[in-house]
């Protein structure tokens, strides 16, 4: 059975919880996390901004922009062509290109689980009991991750909101916050340690094992 180790904010240890064996002792599958990644990323690039349109997008343009002998020019067909001025535009910027990726929900979770227990098996695995702190202190929150095993960058798993925790970490380089629900495979590819509050790990159990 998976345990984790749970500290408090002295940087004590506690005890050690049992885990799911399904969540955190599946064996690490590269591809299907690399899937997992490219698609997230993927669905949030956002398509071209510039958007030139061609000559059939082009409103008017039909009528011919002068006789078609008699003035020395070249004939011309229609005011809509890409060298006229205001024409339609050749080979111009498109935003109608969609990056959106699809992927099962039952490998996406596969992969979530694929990468924590990869996490765990390297020891980058955490949980902090809880966090007592009635007002937002960047410095003394600091001062409590000090206290703990953690490497440079860390994400820290909430089971619900806390605003007074969440304000105090946001000014912390490589430090971010995020709800049980919101854990993501890109999050735990970017940073090293992952800190569970303990009840999010219950809540997380609820939540990717109850749902169908």
């Amino acid at each position: 059975m998976a345990k984790i180790t749970i500290y408090n904010q002295q940087g004590e240890k506690l005890r050690e919880n049992e885990v799911p064996a399904n969540i955190f002792e599946v064996p690490f599958n590269r591809d299907l996390v690399q899937q997992a990644l490219t698609r997230q990323l993927a669905n949030r690039r956002l398509g071209m901004i510039a958007h030139a349109k061609t000559k059939g997008e082009v409103v008017g343009g039909k009528k011919k922009p002068f006789r078609q002998k008699g003035t020395g020019n070249a004939r011309q067909g229609a005011t809509n062509n890409p060298h006229q001025i205001g024409g339609g535009v050749s080979f111009g910027p498109r935003n109608v290109k969609n990056y959106k990726q699809d992927m099962p929900k039952k490998q996406r979770r596969l992969a979530l689980f694929s990468a924590l227990s990869q996490k765990l098996r390297q020891d980058q695995i955490i949980g902090l009991d809880k966090y007592d702190g009635d007002e937002i202190k960047t410095k003394k929150f600091a001062t409590a991750l000090a206290t703990l095993p953690l490497g440079k960058d860390v994400l820290i798993v909430l089971p619900e909101k806390n605003d007074t925790l969440v304000k105090s970490s946001r000014n912390l380089p490589h430090v971010k916050s995020i709800l049980v629900n919101y854990l993501n495979i890109a999050d735990l590819q970017k940073y090293e340690t992952v800190l569970f509050l303990e009840n999010a790990l219950e809540k997380m159990e609820n939540i990717f094992l109850s749902a169908k």
